[in-house]
């Protein structure tokens, strides 16, 4: 498929049997009708993989979390995210582990980073999903976190592009790390100029207002959308 020009029925190209997946026929139909209900297009291919580090930008509003949820489950994947460890108990564990959720407790020695590459050192399958803005509000930095991870795991980084404008949600091609975090960065950029749209421009990190040049916010009003 043209990565240039979004699939017209809602759905990027196949997924492959090595991604991790879930869900069956009625949940992606549900899903996939909402997307479209919403004028929302997915484009670009997703790699046959079993392991990978999913990055989302640019994140700006409580609306990416509803459109990244809607776009996980019309594609029938199945995602991990990173959740205190607190937050795992009785029923409610239970949930967030079938949802993929991952228990992280921060006064570990091996911190968040050590603590994902675990993770990923004992799943068969695992597709981890970080917003590396860290925040929805104007951040002056993405934490490298993600490549940080990515990177100790052996594992690949898929970055996906939300964009307002066209209404699409675009994936990239996979990405090995490599030695300096400022070239693979650098990268990873070029793709969100291309592809990304953020719903609050007011919002937008300072690394996505450089590729797409806008101006820079700082201290914006704390988000409420």
């Amino acid at each position: 498929m043209n990565e240039d020009e979004p699939d017209r029925t809602g759905v990027p190209v196949t997924i492959g049997d090595e991604a991790p997946r879930r869900g069956n026929f009625l949940s992606r139909g549900m899903a996939r009708s909402a997307l479209r209900l919403m004028g929302w297009r997915l484009q670009g291919g997703f790699p046959d993989l079993p392991k990978m580090v999913l990055i989302g930008a640019p994140h700006t509003s409580n609306m990416d979390g509803v459109v990244a949820i809607l776009t996980l489950t019309a594609l029938g994947l199945r995602s991990g995210t990173m959740i205190k460890h607190s937050a795992f108990k009785g029923v409610f564990g239970s949930v967030l582990r079938w949802f993929g959720a991952i228990p992280i407790d921060r006064r570990n020695a091996g911190g968040v980073v050590g603590q994902s590459i675990s993770a990923f050192d004992k799943a068969e399958r695992l597709l981890l999903l970080i917003a590396p803005e860290g925040t929805r509000n104007s951040a002056a930095e993405w934490k490298r976190g993600f490549w940080l991870i990515a990177a100790g795991a052996g594992v690949p980084i898929l970055p996906a592009a939300i964009d307002y404008a066209k209404k699409t949600v675009t994936f990239g091609a996979a990405m090995s790390t490599g030695a300096d975090y400022a070239a693979d960065f650098s990268r990873i950029l070029d793709f969100y100029r291309r592809y990304s749209c953020p719903r609050h421009a007011g919002r937008a990190s300072e690394p996505i207002c450089g590729v797409l040049g806008m101006t820079w916010r700082p201290a914006a009003a704390p988000p409420n959308a």
